[in-house]
């Protein structure tokens, strides 16, 4: 019976020797430490680990015989792991956009979060929880009032409308510095609190049109995206073959050099210049003076939007460079005009422009001849184009191959404006005195150049003087307008000069 026994716990097997199966034992046998103990002490030895660089997040010193201790490290490890993780997400999904969405409501705060943070990580704060946050006043409840008899207290009281004002201090926008006031139980008056809420109202509409201006508008070296599209169109479209950078600017435009390419079968010049005119009107406010009443724009200029206003500009500049080009005045060729961009012949050589007649380094005698080429070009400009440059200075005359070019033509009017004349005044008062102190001995004193220039015979050494007759030849001259509709100038000595010719371009 033995022998039956064991033969049924062999197992047989053709290969190798006989298996014992293992003898079966009880869970009590299992679970008893008397046991495990005897085991071990009879078993083999673990063969022992070979020492690895491992950076283990718990350190020696922590203490790991809890159990609960233990699984909240883990658990504070995993929450920063998903904290790092859901930050990377919310970047991604925002991007560069202007509105973002936050995922603060999803990420995991753990009350023993460690405070080392590497350089990609921000130590977020909550502010759900926070135990050093102050905490608001009460207030008073719907009904108005708390309290009864002498101890009533209502929601005008002085301290609790303070301390309700602090509070309401939060609401802010967040560029908006408020400091502690809650926790120092700051007390602001309504007066004060109003103050400060149309401050910052005021600060935050200040900001939001900066930042407009500055993303819609052109700037000192800079265009808005809209200029920019036109400046590539006429570059795709084979006008120019390259926009170089930005040789000037000044309080009315920004100028930039180009090389030119071809247009409609007309030939652009080799080296060209694109004037942008700037779409703010905060440098040049002026502007209306200069084409409200110019009878050439007159009746649109009152229909335009200030922006649309700076296109007219730029239409006049051209209309104006056309009827010089024509008298042979030399100045800027036109090539094309789009919106408030200008595209003209450029006035230097190897894209280096040349030099502002107050920059340039003239020898007498070629002082003496630009100073009578001036002369004629303001004759032939005020008889022939019938045009009054209204701007003329040192600064907007070029030196280029032996010869004076004029350049900058926007604000030029016609003698027919309610100010023609004052405005010639002011040229031939800037251009006498550049040469008298260049040393030119033949240049004309001031009141000597404007009859010279404009015909007429103004007997007067006093600028005073000088200019109330100008003024009433202008007063007369719009008396007559009123009239006839027509424009003549009648000089003091009631000589009446020939009809100044009003045909436009």
């Amino acid at each position: 019976m033995d022998q039956l026994e064991v033969t049924t716990k062999e197992t047989k097997s053709p290969w190798c020797a006989p298996v014992l199966a293992p003898a079966p034992c009880s869970l009590a046998d299992v679970m008893s430490e008397q046991l495990a103990r005897e085991l071990h002490e009879e078993g083999i030895p673990f063969p022992e680990i070979p020492d690895t660089d491992l950076d283990l997040t718990c350190t020696p010193e922590a203490d790991t015989s809890s159990d609960l201790m233990l699984a909240q490290m883990l658990q504070m490890e995993f929450d920063r792991e998903f904290d790092t993780q859901l930050r990377r997400e919310e970047r991604k999904f925002n991007g560069d956009s202007k509105v973002s969405i936050s995922f603060e409501n999803y990420r995991m705060v753990h009350p023993y979060e460690d405070s080392d943070s590497s350089e990609d990580e921000v130590d977020w704060q909550d502010t759900r929880h926070d135990p050093y946050r102050a905490d608001k006043p009460t207030t008073t409840p719907k009904k108005g009032f708390v309290g009864k008899g002498k101890n009533i207290t209502t929601k005008h009281d002085e301290e609790v409308c303070g301390r309700k004002n602090t509070a309401r201090m939060d609401n802010f926008a967040p560029e908006v510095q408020v400091g502690d006031g809650i926790g120092m139980d700051l007390k602001l008056s309504n007066h004060v609190y109003n103050a400060l809420k149309r401050h910052c109202y005021t600060e935050q509409r200040r900001s939001a049109r900066l930042h407009e201006k500055k993303e819609y508008s052109t700037a000192e070296h800079a265009v808005d995206p809209k200029t920019r599209l036109l400046m590539y169109k006429m570059v795709n479209a084979g006008i120019l073959e390259n926009i170089n950078g930005c040789i000037s600017t000044g309080k009315e435009s920004v100028v930039f050099h180009a090389n030119g390419g071809s247009f409609e079968e007309k030939i652009v010049p080799e080296e060209c210049v694109l004037k942008v005119f700037k779409t703010t009107l905060n440098e040049f406010k002026n502007r209306d003076k200069y084409i409200k009443d110019d009878y050439r724009f007159k009746d649109r200029f009152s229909k335009l939007n200030p922006r649309k206003i700076i296109r007219l500009w730029a239409e006049k500049e051209m209309h104006n460079l056309t009827r010089m080009k024509k008298a042979g005045i030399p100045c800027p060729e036109v090539v094309i005009l789009k919106k408030h961009i200008l595209v003209m012949s450029f006035i230097g050589k190897d894209h280096v422009p040349a030099p502002k007649l107050k920059d340039a380094t003239l020898s007498s005698e070629d002082m003496k001849k630009a100073y009578y080429q001036v002369l004629n070009m303001m004759q032939q400009l005020y008889q022939d184009c019938n045009l009054v440059h209204a701007d003329l200075s040192e600064y907007n005359m070029l030196w280029h191959d032996g010869q004076v070019w004029f350049i900058d033509v926007s604000q030029s009017i016609e003698p027919t404006h309610p100010h023609g004349l004052e405005f010639l005044f002011r040229d031939c008062r800037n251009v006498a005195t550049f040469f008298q102190k260049a040393g030119v001995a033949e240049a004309l004193n001031v009141f000597e150049l404007f009859n010279n220039v404009s015909g007429l015979q103004i007997n007067s050494d006093n600028e005073a003087d000088f200019l109330a007759q100008i003024e009433a030849l202008e007063k007369r001259n719009e008396d007559h307008v009123q009239k006839s509709g027509k424009k003549i100038f009648t000089d003091t000595n009631d000589c009446s000069p020939p009809q100044l010719n009003t045909d436009d371009d």
